[in-house]
């Protein structure tokens, strides 16, 4: 069933974090694979031979996942239903990528536990609620 509501005020500050969000992940996708040069002062060596060594199929993934993730959130903003399957492409290549990082690479061995797998944790449990949420925001009428 759905309604015509108006969203609410969580609808806004969702959608804009969401935006924020997917916009850091963006600059983080660009940094690292069109100005890897610049992070040598970020991360040891070892790491950056993990970032160094990834797949291209791995690069593209990361790409997808944040492109249609910063799509997403504009067209959450714009109320539009089409913001629940771009979140839905975000987090198929989110769930792809993030394990392949955490368990395919020397990422637990090089970096530690706590620290490999925190962020890709995040990643994923953000990914996943930004989807469940605009399935909500759509099935409640709020998106058309």
């Amino acid at each position: 069933m759905t309604t015509t509501n108006k969203p609410n005020a969580l609808y806004w500050i969702i959608a804009v974090i969401a935006l924020l969000w997917n916009l850091m992940g963006l600059l983080r996708f660009i940094t690292a694979t069109f100005m890897a040069d610049t992070l040598t002062d970020d991360y040891p060596s070892e790491i950056l031979e993990i970032f160094n060594g990834m797949p291209t199929w791995y690069t593209v993934l990361f790409g997808v996942a944040v492109i249609t993730g910063v799509l997403a959130a504009l067209f959450l903003l714009l109320k539009k239903r089409f913001a629940v399957v771009l979140f839905l492409l975000s987090l198929i290549a989110v769930l792809i990528q993030m394990p392949y990082w955490m368990f395919a690479t020397d990422i637990i061995e090089v970096a530690g536990m706590a620290e490999a797998i925190t962020m890709p944790i995040i990643v994923i449990i953000v990914a996943l609620f930004l989807y469940m949420y605009s399935k909500s925001a759509a099935k409640k009428g709020w998106l058309s």
